[in-house]
């Protein structure tokens, strides 16, 4: 274990309630550990169970640690399956260092195939730091806030659409105070290897992990790969190469960064976002990955209580590129139905 490390843990241990959560496995022994993170949940079915949330170690001598997780959200699949392919093949004397890969972070949504827990409505990436006493998702933030976060030098958290959106499929990277930090994402972000890669601009960035972790300093990445509460063979091959760069990246795994062509992308401004003004049957009018001007047409909205009345038409705020839309036929007020974003050179 590292000074610093230790010196994150003891300062936690003296001011912070202990976390319930405990590892079946251990983080500093040398080998290919698979195991759980057990969390007492006291239940109507279960006076004195638990819940096992799946984890594994991999550490090989000297080195830094990768931290790599899916379904923060439960309803997207691109990361569990890669992760748990990485954690199934993994070769040991191909690391040098440590990786720890949690595939199913909010481990009740994803059973459920739901974005927030069906235990207690928590969104995973809006709670954090979370809370050790607090509810079921509150404990796991706390867990990641104050145990795992602090191990870590670089963090992989995927993401896709959900039931709700479909974006082209895109690594990104935020604009950060600390531009040596901003760079070092950056930098890890198109070594991933999406087919964009995106200087993203959150519209609810409140109790996010990705705030977590670039907070403690980490070199943080996320992704959204496409969406629609399912996968591709095309969004699940980019989320597996993408792994396997990420830890080349960070000088863990052994090997070459597999070749790949990404367009970059920013988001100058709010303008890049466009919202449903009514309910009503939607009507995408772009596709993904549409260059667009101001003014076009980007989706229609139709009554559906009522024949002969005209869409309300939402049109693209700025110039950009369509990089995700709303998914479901139908949208309620205030749906996200279109985001925008700004191609730059590199």
């Amino acid at each position: 274990m590292h000074d610093a490390e230790k010196a994150v843990r003891q300062m936690t241990e003296e001011v912070l309630p202990q976390n319930p959560i405990s590892a079946s496995i251990p983080f500093d022994q040398d080998g290919i550990h698979h195991g759980h993170l057990i969390l007492p949940w006291s239940r109507d079915d279960s006076a004195w169970g638990t819940m096992r949330i799946p984890i594994c170690v991999v550490k090989n001598g000297d080195g830094p640690t990768a931290l790599v997780t899916g379904g923060n959200h439960g309803d997207e699949y691109e990361g569990p399956l890669a992760i748990v392919d990485w954690a199934a093949n993994v070769t040991l004397d191909d690391i040098s260092g440590r990786v720890i890969v949690v595939p199913f972070m909010n481990y009740p949504a994803f059973k459920s195939a739901k974005r927030t827990s069906p235990l207690d409505g928590g969104n995973m990436n809006r709670i954090f730091p979370g809370n050790p006493k607090g509810t079921v998702t509150e404990k796991i933030a706390d867990y990641f806030q104050n145990t795992l976060l602090p191990m870590a030098e670089f963090v992989l958290d995927y993401h896709s659409g959900g039931k709700t959106l479909d974006f082209v499929p895109l690594a990104a990277s935020h604009v950060l105070d600390d531009k040596e930090q901003q760079a070092r994402c950056a930098a890890a972000r198109d070594a991933f290897g999406a087919p964009y890669s995106l200087s993203m601009r959150e519209i609810d960035s409140a109790g996010m992990y990705d705030d977590a972790a670039e907070a403690m300093g980490k070199t943080f990445v996320t992704t959204e790969l496409r969406g629609g509460g399912t996968n591709t063979p095309e969004s699940v091959a980019i989320a597996r190469r993408g792994l396997r760069n990420f830890l080349i990246h960070a000088g863990i795994l052994a090997g070459e960064l597999e070749p790949f062509a990404s367009q970059h992308l920013e988001q100058p401004d709010g303008d890049c976002f466009h919202f449903a003004e009514t309910v009503g049957m939607v009507e995408i009018v772009e596709p993904l990955g549409a260059q667009v001007t101001t003014g076009t047409v980007l989706a229609r909205i139709w009554e559906h209580g009522a024949t002969g009345k005209p869409p309300k038409e939402i049109r693209a705020r700025r110039d950009g590129i369509l990089i995700a839309k709303h998914f479901p036929g139908l949208v309620q007020e205030g749906d996200c139905l279109a985001v925008l974003a700004v191609a730059v050179d590199r």
